[in-house]
């Protein structure tokens, strides 16, 4: 069921409320964007991945 504009927005402002004073980019990356996923009613599941690793130019055959 697709959510109405006035539930989006009372998600949005509990979702800003819990975040605001959220200072550890590296450890709440994963757990913010499914809460600010979860504003839209959508999941991980959903969207795939959102992040891929870099490959190294040493995994690409490269020598320097």
């Amino acid at each position: 069921m697709a959510l109405s504009w006035n539930e989006i927005k009372d998600r949005a402002v509990k979702f800003s409320k819990e975040w605001k004073d959220t200072t550890n980019e590296e450890a709440d990356a994963k757990p913010f964007l499914d809460a600010f996923f979860d504003v839209f009613g959508i999941t991980r599941k959903k969207i795939g991945t959102f992040e891929h690793r870099v490959k190294k130019l040493s995994d690409a055959g490269f020598l320097f």
